[in-house]
């Protein structure tokens, strides 16, 4: 019995919240708490809010008390907050307790539990310190907790998203964290290892992301829902390279006169889009950082445009040399002006795609979307436009 338990949450943890659900639905409500209590808390809660309601109630009901109450309170937080992957609260006790009382109730509650702090709480279940381990074992049995207690302890807050949780603990360490609401009034603990795991997913999902593979899809997801999820932005990708083409051919003429410039056109988009990718890695990590502060998105559009135009200078020359000597192997009337017209567009395609890799991300996330979604995608189409459009109307303007 306690093998299939095992087997079927590690299946459980292997797929996304929803298919999780699908997989659970059809238990009894005493076997689907069992599996999510052996869930890390957010993705517990993710599969609990994809339930039916009848069978989400059942596992409610039939969980220990504690851990009904939990999954209640962190439902009210959204998705990728720390309130939504609380645990319940476990040795909080009054200022007043004694230190000797309070190691004899410790002895029960270290059988169901893993502790590693005390919690000293009033009777509105305010925080007011933490005592360690240490501290408790080593102070008098008749002491209060408020004697021995750390005064000020270092909470997070329920409503904060976890990115800005992970910037605050990255020097503190700590196993357990104590989870306050608005109020500072103890509701819950969150694991340290709980938090990087959460994060360390979120960034492995980000580069999917970027290309259209939606968060939810994991290795066991079946080919058919995986075909479903990723085949819509390949049909938005056809469509914008649809676009680039349509570019292409505004300039037929110029190609057929010199069609020499249909080897550099492959190059000139792969240089730029490489151009593009930098400035939006760059930029993504710094979303998920934290250190893209209010204020700071024009200076990085600067930075990017000027990064951007050395690059181009750079890559331009090499490319400038590449089309001089193509050129003139094969006997075209104005190799020195090809070989500019490559220089030219190469600068003016690699500032584009630097702006490009700044602009889309910070975009998509004014517009109160995930600034990875597909940013690759759009980052594609514009430097694929730009990096075309500029050689092919440069060679129109200037190779007569």
């Amino acid at each position: 019995m306690d093998n299939t338990h095992i087997d079927l949450s590690d299946e459980v943890k292997s797929r996304s919240p929803t298919a999780a659900a699908a997989k659970l639905v059809n238990l009894s409500g005493e076997d689907v708490a069992r599996e999510l209590m052996h869930l890390s808390p957010g993705f517990a809660q993710d599969v609990l809010s994809e339930l039916p309601t009848d069978a989400r109630e059942r596992a409610i009901s039939a969980a220990p008390a504690d851990v009904a109450r939990q999954w209640q309170r962190n439902a009210l937080y959204d998705p990728g907050t720390v309130g939504r992957m609380m645990e319940p609260v476990v040795a909080a006790f009054p200022p007043d307790m004694k230190v000797g009382d309070t190691i004899d109730q410790l002895r029960e509650l270290v059988t169901r539990a893993l502790i590693t702090y005390v919690y000293v709480v009033d009777d509105d279940h305010h925080l007011l310190g933490i005592v360690t381990m240490r501290d408790l074992l080593f102070s008098g049995r008749e002491r209060k907790l408020e004697d021995v207690m750390l005064r000020g302890a270092f909470a997070l807050h329920a409503a904060m998203p976890l990115q800005d949780a992970m910037r605050l603990v990255l020097g503190r360490h700590y196993p357990v964290y104590p989870v306050v609401d608005a109020e500072r009034r103890l509701i819950g603990l969150v694991r340290g290892q709980t938090m990087f795991e959460a994060q360390a997913i979120e960034i492995t999902l980000q580069a999917g992301s970027m290309v259209g593979v939606e968060k939810e899809e994991r290795l066991a997801t079946p080919w058919i829902h995986s075909l479903k999820l990723r085949h819509p932005w390949l049909q938005l990708n056809l469509l914008t390279a649809f676009l680039a083409a349509a570019v292409v051919g505004l300039f037929q003429d110029t190609i057929d006169r010199l069609v020499i410039l249909a080897l550099f056109l492959p190059v000139l988009a792969g240089q730029s889009g490489n151009t593009g990718c930098q400035a939006l890695a760059v930029t993504l990590r710094g979303m998920t950082l934290g250190e893209l502060k209010p204020g700071t998105e024009r200076p990085l559009v600067m930075k990017e445009t000027w990064v951007g135009c050395l690059n181009g200078v750079g890559v331009g020359i090499a490319a400038a040399v590449g089309m001089y000597i193509t050129a003139t192997g094969q006997s075209q009337e104005q190799p020195v002006m090809l070989a500019f017209v490559v220089f030219l567009a190469m600068i003016a395609s690699c500032m584009a795609s630097g702006i490009s890799g700044a602009i889309i991300p910070l975009t998509l996330k004014r517009f109160g979307l995930d600034p990875a979604t597909a940013s690759s995608i759009f980052l594609t189409t514009a430097t694929d436009v730009v990096s075309m459009g500029m050689l092919l109307g440069l060679a129109t303007i200037l190779v007569r």
